[in-house]
């Protein structure tokens, strides 16, 4: 499980921030987690409270956004939800696409009080 690993990544660049920006209180970190990503959102929400035990984190939500996997169809030209059709395009049958969008992993937003 590669999240927790992600996670102590993810809460030391927020604490940077924190400790840059003279913050005295977080509300939440925000993430957005692609579809087709390597990440697994649930996972991520499983180590988050390990990953802020003990820092100035430790009463944060964590937020996760998850995005879709977008393609479009290389034949016909159609943008659709691949996950959702199984990679296959729902106009034409065909299964050649490129990749769009679901393959992001961001620190969107930390939210202060």
């Amino acid at each position: 499980m590669h999240e927790l690993g992600i996670m102590y990544h993810i809460v030391k660049q927020v604490l940077r921030v924190v400790e840059d920006n003279q913050l005295e209180e977080v509300e939440a970190i925000v993430l957005q987690v692609g579809e087709l990503s390597s990440v697994i959102p649930r996972y991520l929400k499983a180590c988050y409270p390990a990953a802020v035990d003990g820092t100035i984190l430790e009463s944060t939500k964590l937020e996760i956004e998850e995005l879709p996997a977008n393609g479009i169809c290389q034949a016909c030209g159609k943008v659709y939800a691949l996950t959702e059709h199984g990679g296959k395009c729902p106009v034409c049958q065909a299964t050649e696409h490129e990749v769009l969008s679901g393959r992001e992993f961001f620190l969107k937003e930390i939210r202060a009080c």
